[in-house]
């Protein structure tokens, strides 16, 4: 009995560490049949992931999909929550093998393969985040982060990416994202894609920022250069 006991620990912090071991960003490049050199992100935070194709060199937007994520072995089971091109697939799981080799992770099975960028690290901000509220005109005006209609902020240590999108619908509305950093109080975005807008490639965005009460405060200009107090609530 002590053995088996000892090996049920053993089994659940391997899986432990290997399940931690995703989290973070990672990237891959493969070049598409018009000769276009894509690029694929790739962030996983714990319990949500989301992976990006566009183009390396002029950031068009390709596409997107993610959600929820779990591994158990060397098994990693995705129930996806968006799909910016199939829509059909929301609600659906998916399984395959996996694998981690020094800074290199790839599905077995598959050319697929992705250096990893980051570790979840050194931006202070890493996780997956709700959109919950909005402060205008001194008003607080607070959003219920457990309807259908979602958008989700997915942060390594050094990318982001948000998301807006109907689970009950499978509608996808957009998404952007780059490379951002945490410093003395400034959140700061570097947009490499935008699914609404490819003009705003290369733009960089600053806010302030800070955590009350658990809840991530941001207020700056948007990208619109509309003035703006954004409140995230981390996801569970």
């Amino acid at each position: 009995m002590k053995k088996i006991i000892v090996l049920l620990i053993c089994t659940f912090l391997s899986f432990g560490i290997k399940a931690q071991g995703f989290i973070g960003a990672w990237e891959g490049f493969h070049t598409s049949e018009n000769g276009e050199k894509i690029k694929s992100v790739v962030i996983f935070s714990d319990g949500y992931q989301v992976i990006t194709y566009y183009d390396s060199k002029t950031g068009k937007f390709i596409s997107t999909e993610g959600g929820t994520w779990k591994l158990i072995g060397d098994t990693m089971t995705e129930k996806v929550e968006f799909d910016s091109n199939k829509s059909e697939n929301v609600g659906s799981e998916v399984s395959f093998d996996v694998f981690i080799k020094d800074s290199i992770m790839g599905i077995v099975g598959s050319e697929m393969r992705f250096k990893r960028i980051d570790n979840g690290a050194p931006g202070q901000l890493q996780g997956a985040w709700l959109m919950s509220g909005r402060i205008r005109e001194g008003e607080t005006q607070l959003r219920d982060t457990s309807t259908p209609r979602k958008t989700m902020k997915i942060l390594s240590g050094t990318r982001f990416q948000w998301i807006a999108y109907n689970t009950e619908t499978k509608q996808f509305m957009g998404t952007g994202g780059g490379a951002y950093t945490t410093t003395n109080g400034e959140y700061t975005e570097n947009i490499e894609f935008f699914s609404r807008d490819d003009s705003k490639v290369g733009a960089s965005l600053k806010f302030t920022y800070g955590l009350v009460d658990g809840k991530w405060h941001h207020s700056g200009l948007s990208s619109k250069g509309d003035p703006i107090h954004e409140i995230w609530s981390e996801r569970e």
